[in-house]
């Protein structure tokens, strides 16, 4: 497992939003792989699946103020990790 030194601020911050969202039992923010797959069977991923895929982009709108298209392709492209995902938000809040 990472540790929270591989996370920047900003990824542990979004990583506490989705594990709370989620209801991840067992998962810690700072044990999530930033370049980790979030969604499917990896072996570090998440697992998550297209329900998931809602409420993320529900508490991005709530936390961030970002709205996510999903007919954007950079908005799709931001689910495939943690890193991709916060990138995303920030740019797109800025």
């Amino acid at each position: 497992m990472p540790d929270a030194a591989t996370l920047t601020a900003d990824e542990l911050i979004m990583g506490q939003h989705l594990v709370q969202t989620l209801n991840l039992d067992g998962v810690q923010a700072a044990d999530i792989a930033p370049d980790a797959a979030l969604f499917g069977n990896h072996a570090e991923g998440l697992g998550l699946d297209s329900i998931d895929a809602l409420e993320i982009a529900l508490m991005i709108q709530q936390h961030y103020g970002v709205e996510l298209r999903s007919e954007d392709k950079e908005a799709r492209t931001a689910f495939e990790s943690l890193r991709k995902l916060t990138q995303f938000v920030l740019f797109k809040r800025s």
